[in-house]
């Protein structure tokens, strides 16, 4: 144990700083083969290891890492995809330090192991080596699913039917799969050829997609069950921009994140004119928010030209529900933040265009429900910051256009489905449902947790 304990924990390189700041390069490098060697050495191979509760996916954590020890790699990636269809993704995106790594006994006293990162070193590996996923061996059983939405949960979800011998049928509303993969993580914290070639093993496993195909507007739920299908999953998430609805909201030059972000990752609006979507450019850029969508905006509205970009949030940093390495990269990067700035009004010059933002200032007060201390005003303390763009990042929501053609499909008063925790069943009979459509805008590896969760359940539900 001493040796392990004395072998420190491996520093990610990252891309240099005139290029992060410049370019959509990925910003994080990925270890080394002999970093992920030494960082796997760390790992003290727990007789009861705490990580794999910590993961919603249940990765077998601790034999993976004894196979990166080991130098075998390819193994490595094996075990991994055997419960886990995205791991070069959930690498890159997901909040470890809040879940597997958080319960790391090395973290106890020091650095947990850095699980996430040697998830990310085996996926690259195995697809720079041009290893091929192992096709289902279990023979097809008849019977055909689907699944609304490819983004985490859905394509998950229809992964792990399709391990199960089912024909398993996603149906996408936007031209390409991955959801918020696709549309919302920017190029420089998750490249797209990453996520193009993680939906492309899973389709050669036997998921088909259908994109440019809006259940609820070409088909209803019943729909799909008349034409065939046995169950559905519905994993639409959350995309619909929630507003502050302030005065000057609908001024030129204010952007929900959600279309922000989508015109950019998933248009390419920052190689306009060579793509055909334009983005606004603001020399003074403000994001209001201060989770992981805002400091994907701010960093992204950086590498655009935004001379002065800003984060203004109504708490303080420790409030923040970013991760902290998210923040960390947002501050090196130069992004200011205005802490304990709530805005109030956006103001536009004579053109229609914004020019300023009015926001109140606040101090913390007691806690209140989500356990962070509650923002309170400061009476008569307010100050106005100057920016020609704004990009509002304080929250979404799901959209509706599904459920105008499922009203037995039961929903809480956030709008947001009603379904079992544990497996996903929802009011309707055969009808499951996981991810941010449930539990309102999380994590990806959340969604992916309750899509595997619901294929086991439909699996039950169909064998019966």
């Amino acid at each position: 144990m001493g040796k392990k304990e004395a072998i420190s924990r491996q520093t990610m390189p990252l891309l240099d700083m005139e290029s992060r700041k410049t370019t959509f390069k990925e910003v994080a490098l990925g270890l080394s083969p002999e970093q992920a060697i030494l960082e796997a050495k760390r790992c003290i191979q727990c007789k009861n290891a705490k990580c794999v509760a910590g993961c919603p996916v249940a990765v077998d954590i601790p034999g993976f890492i004894a196979l990166v020890a080991e130098g075998r790699f390819l193994e490595a990636y094996d075990l991994i995809k055997s419960t886990n269809a995205l791991p070069a993704i959930c690498g890159r995106v997901c909040p470890q330090e809040d879940q597997c790594e958080k319960t790391c006994i090395l973290g106890i006293k020091g650095e947990p192991v850095a699980i996430g990162r040697l998830e990310r070193f085996v996926a690259d590996f195995a697809r720079q080596s041009g290893h091929q996923d192992v096709p289902p061996t279990v023979s097809p059983n008849g019977k055909k699913v689907a699944v609304v939405g490819a983004g985490p949960a859905g394509l998950t979800c229809a992964g792990e039917l399709a391990r199960r011998g089912y024909s398993a049928a996603v149906f996408e509303a936007l031209h390409l799969p991955g959801g918020v993969l696709t549309y919302g993580i920017p190029e420089f914290r998750l490249p797209k050829e990453i996520v193009r070639y993680e939906i492309d093993q899973m389709c050669g496993s036997g998921v088909e997609i259908a994109c440019n195909y809006v259940v609820g507007l070409k088909a209803s739920v019943d729909d799909l069950f008349e034409k065939g299908y046995d169950a559905v999953f519905i994993g639409t998430g959350a995309g619909l921009p929630k507003f502050l609805n302030i005065p000057g909201e609908n001024l030129c030059g204010v952007f929900s994140a959600n279309e922000y972000l989508t015109r950019v990752n998933l248009m390419e609006a920052h190689r306009y004119p060579d793509s055909h979507t334009p983005v606004i450019v603001g020399r003074n850029v403000a994001v209001l928010g201060a989770g992981n969508t805002a400091m994907d905006a701010a960093r992204t509205a950086l590498r655009l030209g935004g001379e002065n970009v800003t984060i203004v949030y109504r708490r303080t940093r420790e409030e923040s529900p970013a991760r902290a390495e998210e923040l960390e990269h947002a501050e090196e990067e130069g992004i200011e933040f205005r802490f304990l700035r709530s805005p109030v009004e956006i103001l536009g010059d004579d053109r229609g265009w914004v020019r300023a933002m009015r926001c109140q200032v606040m101090e913390l007060g007691e806690p209140d429900a989500s356990g962070r201390r509650r923002p309170v005003p400061i009476e008569g303390k307010e100050e106005t910051i100057e920016c020609d763009a704004i990009v509002n990042a304080v929250g979404s929501g799901s959209n509706q256009l599904l459920f105008r053609t499922a009203p037995d499909i039961d929903l809480n008063k956030w709008g947001n489905i009603v379904a079992n925790e544990d497996t996903g069943k929802t009011s309707k009979p055969g009808v499951y449902a996981g991810g941010d459509i449930v539990t309102g805008a999380a994590t990806v590896i959340l969604a992916m947790g309750a899509g595997r969760q619901a294929a086991m359940a439909i699996d039950e539900y169909l064998k019966g």
